[in-house]
């Protein structure tokens, strides 16, 4: 997944299921994104966490 696409889809979880979402970097040098919950991952691979509850 592109970069663009999953910034998209990490926004659009966090808002539709109001939690907070990561955006991580996979060893493929692709994009996943999971609820920030579910993530046991490298932190270092994290590009951003969305948080719905943010001002």
């Amino acid at each position: 997944m592109s970069l663009t696409s999953a910034q998209a889809r990490a926004w659009n979880l966090a808002t539709t299921l109001m939690v907070c979402v990561v955006l991580f970097q996979t060893d493929g040098g692709g994009y996943g994104v999971m609820p920030a919950a579910e993530y046991d991952g490298d932190p270092a691979c994290v590009v951003h966490e969305y948080d719905p509850f943010a001002p």
